[in-house]
C-alpha cells in the first residue's frame, strides 16, 4: 500500500509539472519578444533592446490605460468586498433559506453566464442612465463580475468558522456586531483579502464589459486588443511581460500580508 501511495503521489507530481510546464511555455516566446530589436514579432529575436519596454512608457496612451485600468480595479476591489462580505453573511446565517438560496445561485450567476451575454445587458442598463463611458459605469459593471468571487471565498470561510468563538465574545459582554468585527472579521481576514485580490484581477483583467462600457477611455486589456488589430509591434509582448510581473509581485504582496498577519488561531 505504501509502495502504491508513492506511485500515485509520484503520478500526481508529474502530471502537475507537465501541465503547469504546458501552461508556463508561452512565457519561453513572451518574455525574449519583448527584448527583441526586431521591429515586428520575430522569434527568435534577431538582437537585444530595451526599445520596446521605453515605447510603452514612453506613450502616455499606454501609460494612461495603465492607470485607468488600476484605479477602477483598486475601486472595483474595494467596492466587491463591502457589498461581497455582508452579502456572504447573509447568504451563510440566514434562517430563509429559500431566499438565500436564490440569492447564492443569483449572486454567483456572472460566473456562469457569458460575458458578452452580461456585457450587452450591462450596456443596456447603462446607457438608459447615461453611464456609459464614465468611471462610475466601468467599475459599477466591473463589481457585477467581480462580486461573486469575494462571496464565493468568504462564504466558504464562514461555512468553516467556528461560532462558538463569536458566542464566546457575546458571553463575555460584546454585543453581536461588536464580535463580529473583533472576533470574526479577524479570522476571515485572508479569505477576505483573497476575494480582494481575485476582485480586482477580474476587473483588471477584463476586456468584454470595457469595450461596451469605457466609451473613449482606454484600459489596459482594451489598448492592448486594439493595438494587436491595427499595429502589432513587440510593444504588446513588453506590456504582457510588465503585466506578468504586476501580478507576480501583487500576488506576493497579498500572500506576505494575508498570511503573515493571520490569527494565531489560524497559524497552527
Amino acid at each position: 500500500m505504501q509502495l502504491k501511495s508513492r506511485l500515485l503521489r509520484a503520478t500526481l507530481v508529474a502530471y502537475c509539472s507537465i501541465v503547469l510546464a504546458f501552461l508556463m511555455l508561452p512565457l519561453v516566446i513572451v518574455f525574449p519578444l519583448s527584448v527583441s530589436s526586431a521591429t515586428y514579432l520575430q522569434f527568435p529575436p534577431p538582437g537585444f533592446s530595451w526599445r520596446w519596454f521605453e515605447s510603452y512608457l514612453g506613450s502616455p496612451s499606454w501609460v494612461q490605460a495603465t492607470v485607468l485600468s488600476i484605479e477602477v480595479g483598486c475601486m472595483t476591489s474595494a467596492l466587491a468586498v463591502l457589498l461581497g462580505v455582508p452579502l456572504a453573511f447573509y447568504l451563510t446565517r440566514s434562517r430563509l433559506r429559500p431566499i438565500s438560496a436564490s440569492l447564492d445561485k443569483l449572486s454567483v450567476s456572472p460566473l456562469i453566464i457569458p460575458s458578452i451575454v452580461t456585457a450587452i445587458v450591462v450596456y443596456r442598463l447603462f446607457a438608459s442612465y447615461q453611464m456609459i463611458g464614465t468611471r462610475t459605469g466601468l467599475v459599477l459593471g466591473h463589481t457585477i463580475l467581480a462580486l461573486p468571487f469575494v462571496v464565493v471565498v468568504v462564504s466558504a470561510a464562514l461555512r468553516t468558522f467556528d461560532p462558538v468563538l463569536e458566542d464566546a465574545a457575546m458571553g463575555l459582554g460584546a454585543g453581536r456586531l461588536r464580535a463580529v468585527l473583533y472576533v470574526t472579521l479577524p479570522q476571515l481576514r485572508p479569505s477576505i483579502l483573497s476575494g480582494a485580490f481575485f476582485a480586482f484581477m477580474a476587473s483588471f483583467d477584463d476586456l468584454i464589459l470595457a469595450l461596451y462600457l469605457s466609451g473613449a477611455n482606454m484600459t489596459l486589456p482594451r489598448k492592448t486588443f486594439e493595438n494587436i488589430l491595427f499595429a502589432i509591434d513587440p510593444t504588446i509582448a513588453a506590456v504582457s511581460v510588465l503585466q506578468i510581473l504586476f501580478v507576480v509581485v501583487l500576488g506576493g504582496a497579498w500572500y506576505a500580508f494575508a498570511y503573515r498577519t493571520r490569527p494565531a488561531s489560524l497559524a497552527r
